[in-house]
């Protein structure tokens, strides 16, 4: 049975009613010496606390998108078959994807109500990073439209939390469901929607860090999941046509992609995020200074040998992201730029939910041939 799926859901909610029925009934009627009869009585209110916390904990998860399936939950699936040593740029040996073989992909439905529709799913077998996980991918209104037929169109890579779904921006954000009327009125760039894995070891936070022997997460994301998306839609290939968006760890992951990556993306979203891996305890890169420096977008941007070409936008409450993403603002230098929106409310899909269509907007001002204006910097959400 599903994690996520309503028949377990339904299930746990049941098992909770039930446990709480029997003390009720079967109280009195418990026969025996005192010390069975409290075995007895304790046991059944232990099942009934057990069975309230799985329920909450089931709706808890479906809400927030913490796991997709067992496996993640258990931390006994496996992502990672090698991680080779892929040098500073995160190629290895694959310093032109564009001449070697098409990633072409099979993509099926989702079979999960609670993503919408128009929402594929693939697997795929990242051929540089050694990483294998499932991608999400949504195409916009207008791909299908024969006066759209010879057009490429920008991809926004979506990001989600440690822990966090790859179905999380779909699901609990309902990204698509906002933003498919704006596109269709030209509010909104008809940006391809892509989600991807990004909790590839178990019970660690990657940081999308390429840590030689361990993982190569920043490959699977920046290289392996952008190029398939390229070799099997009318995508854009240029680093103007790219922009990653993420929050909480994914917020993290994002500015760090882009400040590192000017060549692969032109803008980037962090919805409270941080700087400093050591944020979330978890990490893999907080273990090492070495990577904890290295990882750092603070750091990325303070030692670049020239100002990347990006724009970060970077929202949070005071304490959650908005002073990081400050102190970005404070280090960038032309042509990086970086808007920074305070907004009020708890560590949550929900207030993340509400900035989808302002994020929107703003990164449709950025990637060209879109950037018809800029979108004024937001005060607050």
């Amino acid at each position: 049975m599903s994690l996520t799926g309503t028949p377990f859901f339904l299930t746990t909610i049941v098992l909770a009613v039930v446990s709480v029925m029997l003390p009720l009934l079967l109280w009195g009627r418990v026969r025996g010496p005192a010390v069975v009869r409290g075995a007895a009585r304790l046991t059944m209110l232990v099942l009934a606390q057990g069975a309230a916390v799985l329920s909450v904990f089931v709706m808890v998860n479906n809400t927030n998108g913490l796991y997709d399936n067992w496996a993640d939950l258990l931390g006994t699936g496996q992502h990672v078959v090698v991680a080779p040593n892929l040098g500073r740029d995160g190629l290895g040996t694959h310093k032109q994807l564009a001449n070697e073989p098409k990633v072409v992909q099979r993509f099926g439905p989702t079979h999960d109500a609670r993503m919408g529709p128009g929402v594929r799913v693939t697997q795929v077998n990242g051929r540089v990073s050694g990483v294998h996980g499932e991608v999400y991918v949504w195409l916009p209104p207008q791909y299908d439209q024969p006066a759209y037929r010879h057009r490429r169109f920008p991809v926004v890579e979506l990001l989600g939390g440690f822990p966090g779904s790859a179905k999380a921006w779909f699901s609990s954000l309902r990204v698509q469901s906002q933003l498919e009327a704006g596109m269709r009125s030209g509010e909104v760039a008809p940006f391809i929607l892509v989600e991807p894995r990004t909790n590839v070891l178990p019970g660690q936070d990657t940081g999308c860090a390429n840590v030689p022997g361990v993982v190569d997460a920043e490959s699977w994301l920046s290289v392996d999941v952008r190029q398939m998306v390229i070799d099997n839609f009318r995508a854009r290939r240029g680093a103007s046509g790219w922009a990653v968006a993420g929050y909480s760890a994914g917020a993290h992951c994002a500015a760090k992609m882009a400040l590192a990556h000017p060549e692969r993306y032109r803008a980037a979203v962090g919805l409270s995020g941080y700087n400093d891996p050591a944020a979330e305890p978890l990490s893999l890169t907080a273990r090492s200074p070495e990577l904890r420096r290295t990882n750092n977008p603070l750091w990325i941007l303070r030692h670049a040998t020239t100002p990347p070409r990006v724009s970060l936008y970077l929202s949070g409450n005071r304490n959650d992201g908005y002073r990081d993403g400050l102190a970005l603002r404070r280090a960038a230098l032309p042509p990086t730029r970086v808007v920074v929106a305070e907004v009020i409310g708890p560590h949550t899909t929900g207030v993340w939910r509400r900035q989808v269509p302002q994020v929107f907007r703003w990164l449709t001002s950025e990637l060209s041939p879109f950037a018809v204006h800029r979108a004024a910097p937001a005060r607050g959400v």
